[in-house]
């Protein structure tokens, strides 16, 4: 089904084409985002210091703690949609556009005023510095002041995703993203706003891109046209949202406990080495997006032909996307770390900043490969349907792991490459889960359409 230019068929045609076709623009969709914080990190590093830098670097985790509940919950959309389009219905994809955009609302609010007023508790019980807990406490509480927008484009981009539109939330974040680095360098080097200025510059540009993209749901001739009049919830569009989406959102959301205390460990070597992390954290991003647009093209392929009953294309979607997502790792994760001090370089110009981050983007980047493969196999569960297994899986293996490494290696070895290997041990441990699971869930797929499989490979 294809109502328009935008819009993709994921049920026919060439598999490892359109997942190509439909990734290309979620990576430089994912670029772009990162060029955000980018912008917001590499201009406070270089015209107010180090402080300021760790400041607005070390706060992704504690946020990614708290909003990831709700950023789940368009996981929820997104395979909700692609099912319901695989299988042409039309009233339940208007259903649960109008339910979506009611929740990124809800979310949005609420998430909101719980981050503004909890940021420096938050902050001092992650044992931030007291050189660096004034301007973190700040950062977070005025970017939580753009939640509600910042959820509308997160839950609508998630809707345009559904049907293979990654063409258009591209353009439109391109245009927030020139706005906001040029907000960046008019709040902190004109206004002289530090640490207030890059957080403003954020919350502008997430409030244009999602006044974007609601107009291109408004004005949109396919299935996904969104009538603002009729925003509710709807029961039976909200079900499948909330059984996919919120063991997502949990998981990720659990995920991020984790992260918070190997931040906390961080935060324990001093702020030199939290701005160093923090550097390093950013570059990572661009690396861990570029896998993670496979994860998204798995999701939403593998819940369009669910839809379709194409089971045959499910099964195939799962070897196309594991093998570009490792290639895409391996490429991107080498360079990074071929040009590691170099690249940390760009943030702050400190000798001893660039030593820190220069050590854990080794680690990280050269075994990121990984947690792509990873991803794809908890895409491929999601768009099956199944949310509960991979979260389970990914809450043993990455997060338990990861925090009984933390009190028991890394408390008897306390150095930040002890610290950081329990990423890629992490990553290991948990794909042999994902594998184990999606091999059993594989087993329930109807009988004729494994016969047709293997006729056709015979």
């Amino acid at each position: 089904m294809k109502n328009n230019n935008y819009e993709m068929d994921m049920t026919s045609g060439s598999i490892y084409r359109k997942v190509v076709r439909y990734s290309i623009p979620l990576i430089l969709t994912g670029f772009l985002q990162l060029l955000y914080n980018a912008a917001d990190i590499i201009v406070v590093g270089q015209y107010c210091g180090k402080e300021a830098l760790a400041a607005v670097g070390s706060t992704s985790s504690l946020i990614n703690l708290l909003v990831n509940v709700f950023m789940g919950l368009s996981v929820g959309t997104s395979v909700a949609i692609a099912q319901q389009q695989g299988a042409g219905d039309r009233r339940a994809v208007m259903e649960t556009v109008h339910t979506s955009i009611a929740l990124a609302l809800i979310c949005g609010f609420g998430v909101g005023i719980f981050g503004f007023f909890m940021a420096r508790p938050l902050l001092l019980w992650m044992g931030s510095p007291q050189d660096v807990i004034d301007g973190s406490s700040l950062y977070i509480r005025i970017y939580f002041i753009g939640m509600p927008a910042n959820m509308l484009y997160t839950f609508g981009s998630a809707i345009l995703r559904a049907v293979g539109d990654t063409k258009r939330p591209l353009y439109y974040l391109t245009a927030a993203g020139l706005i906001n680095i040029t907000l960046n360098l008019v709040f902190v080097i004109g206004f002289k706003w530090a640490v207030a200025g890059v957080a403003w510059a954020t919350i502008i540009s997430q409030l244009i891109s999602a006044v974007l993209v609601i107009n291109c749901l408004i004005h949109s001739t396919g299935s996904v046209r969104f009538f603002p009049r009729q925003t509710r919830l709807h029961r039976a569009a909200l079900k499948p949202i909330l059984r996919i989406g919120l063991p997502a959102g949990l998981q990720g959301s659990l995920f991020s406990i984790s992260n918070v205390l190997i931040q906390s460990s961080i935060n324990s070597f001093g702020s030199v080495a939290m701005a160093g992390c923090a550097a390093s954290g950013n570059l990572e991003g661009f690396v861990y997006t570029a896998m993670d647009s496979i994860y998204q093209a798995c999701l939403t392929f593998v819940g369009q032909n669910v839809g379709a009953r194409q089971y045959r294309r499910v099964r195939k979607t799962m070897w196309v996307c594991m093998g570009v997502v490792t290639v895409v790792g391996v490429l991107t994760g080498g360079l990074f770390g071929l040009f590691a001090p170099q690249l940390i370089s760009i943030y702050s110009t400190d000798p001893e900043v660039i030593r820190w981050g220069t050590r854990r983007l080794l680690i990280i980047c050269l075994t990121y490969f990984l947690c792509g493969q990873m991803e794809v196999l908890v895409g491929q569960l999601r768009g099956l349907g199944y949310s509960v297994l991979p979260m389970i899986a990914t809450l043993t293996g990455v997060c338990g792991l990861r925090i009984i490494w933390i009190y028991t290696v890394f408390a008897q070895y306390r150095t930040l490459e002890v610290l950081l290997w329990s990423y890629p041990i992490s990553w290991l441990v948990t794909i042999v889960f994902h594998a184990a699971t999606y091999y059993i869930v594989q087993k329930r797929f109807p009988r004729e359409n494994l016969a047709l499989l293997a006729r056709e490979m015979a």
